[in-house]
Order: C-alpha cells, then structure tokens, then sequence
C-alpha cells in the first residue's frame, strides 16, 4: 500500500485560449519535475482548476500525467467532486490506468453533517479500490474534524491527509487523533510556509504548488531537514515566502499560474476569466514573479 513521502506537487492545468487543455505542456512539466528530483505528482487538483474541468477532460488530464511519469514518480489525481458517484468513477478510472492512488477533498457547495461527509468518504473507498488520500481545504470545502479523520484512518485503504487549513494548531491535532484511534497514515501540509514547521512537528511532506514553481527550493527544505542542517532550512523556507504572498496577489489560482508562466510553461488563462484591471495587474506582476522566483532559487547557495 502506497503511503505519500516527500515533496509532492500540486499541478497546474494548462489551457489554449480557446479553453481547451494544453497537453503537450502537461507532459513537458511532468518531464520538467521529475527530474527535478520531486516524489509525488498531483494532477486534477485544486490548483489545476478541476472544478472548471469535465468528467472527461479529468480523465484526460490524469492518464496524460500516468503516460508522461512513466512509473518513476507515483501519480494521485484529485477525484473530488459534490457527488460520490462521480467521485467514484474518477478513482474507478484512476485505478484502471495505473494511478497510484488519489486524493478526496469533500463535496463543496451543499453543506452536509458530518456523519454524510464520512459516507462520502467511505463510499468511495469501498467503491473504487484504490487508496485515498484525504483533503482537508476549509477555504474551499467543508472542514475535516480531527474525529472523523480519526475514525476515517481505521480503514485500510485510507493512506493520507493533505492538511490545507494552514494551522498548526489543526495539523497537530489530526496527528494527535489518528494516533490516538489506532490509525496509521501519512500527513502532508497543503501550505508551503509550513512545511518546515510540519516536519519539525513529524510530517511526512508537502502537496502544494510551489512545488512546480521552485521544486528545487521545496525539496531543499526537505532534504536540508534531514541532514539537520536547521539554519539552511530556515533560509529555504523564508525564502519561499515573497512568492507564495506575490500568488496569493491574484484571485486563485491565476496567481499560480502566472508564477508557472514565469518559470518558462506557456499556461494559458484561467477558465474563470479575470476582469480588465486584474488582467493589467496579471501583466506587471509576471515580472516580479520572475525576480521572486531568482530570489528563492539563490537561497539554496
């Protein structure tokens, strides 16, 4: 059974003006990240602006990242939607194609008691055979308790949780209650100013998309950590800091993307458009990403 480790990346979906993927430029970014050194690759995430994607072009865009990883690093697309049918379908989808697992965030819109939410959850468990990682994104979602996660890790094929609350107090907590059941999985923070403070808390990596942007500076982190080298840690992890706030600039995600752009990768718009003055204000602030990107990559030394 697959248990996440390491620097994975949550990956940015590509689009030609005309909306449709650009999937030539997902492989090239597979090939670009791989040999980068990154462990995990997160496709159809919310990053990638899977909400705004078809069931089919979902599909798409998994087996298109399955194809260009060749196996060399292991490949979880999102399959989260408001529906656990559909969900289940997508994790059905990704098992056939060889995925290595994939990763549920709950259902958005509707709000459901928790008791649903862990139907949710075991639904697709019990329906796609494949293992799971859990998402927890209260900006975006429903909040995951540490409870349910708690009672969730029990079962077997529940491998992870990508904790994007931010909190530490939160990510503790989760730690705390899997421990406490019995469970076993692994933790890996959605948000990237946390990851040396996750490690140090016992975190087994990261999933979030600076790792696309700088994976040099993210597995930096990581492996500078390992090695006990705490200043050059630091250093890594405060470098990262402007940019991720420079992305955050821009309604989500187009700040991401412009930051990919400036990394070399021809992304496209966002399928939800950006008004006139945000477009303008996209324009100039390619150019800073350019620098803040130069500035985190000189903190490696």
């Amino acid at each position: 059974m697959m248990r996440p480790r390491g620097v994975y990346v949550a990956m940015m979906t590509p689009f030609s003006q005309d909306g449709a993927l650009k999937l030539e430029v997902v492989r090239e970014m597979v090939e670009f990240l791989v040999e980068k050194g990154v462990d995990g690759l997160f496709p159809v995430s919310s990053v990638g602006e899977s909400v705004h994607l078809t069931m089919e072009e979902r599909v798409l865009l998994m087996k298109t990242v399955v194809e260009a990883a060749k196996g060399r690093v292991p490949v979880v697309p999102g399959v989260g939607t408001t529906n656990p049918y559909h969900s289940t379908v997508l994790a059905v989808e990704a098992s056939k194609m060889g995925c290595d697992g994939v990763v549920v965030a709950p259902p958005y819109f509707y709000k459901i008691s928790e008791g649903m939410l862990e139907t949710y959850f075991q639904s697709i468990h019990d329906g796609a055979g494949i293992p799971m990682i859990l998402y927890n994104i209260p900006l975006f979602t429903q909040p995951l308790s540490p409870e349910l996660v708690g009672r969730l890790s029990l079962r077997p094929r529940i491998v992870g949780l990508k904790e994007s609350s931010g909190s530490m107090v939160e990510f503790v907590n989760f730690m705390d209650e899997v421990k406490r059941k019995g469970g076993e999985m692994s933790f890996l923070t959605g948000r990237e100013e946390t990851f040396l403070a996750a490690l140090a808390m016992g975190a087994d990596g990261c999933m979030v998309a600076t790792a696309a942007v700088v994976p040099e500076v993210m597995i930096g982190i990581k492996e500078a950590y390992e090695r006990a080298e705490m200043e050059k840690a630091k250093r890594l992890q405060l470098a990262v800091i402007p940019l991720i706030r420079a992305c955050f600039s821009l309604p989500f995600p187009a700040g991401f993307k412009l930051a990919m752009e400036a990394r070399g990768f021809p992304m496209g718009p966002p399928r939800q458009p950006l008004s006139e003055r945000e477009s303008k204000e996209a324009d100039r602030l390619k150019e800073r990403m350019k620098e803040l990107i130069r500035e985190a990559m000189a903190a490696l030394g």
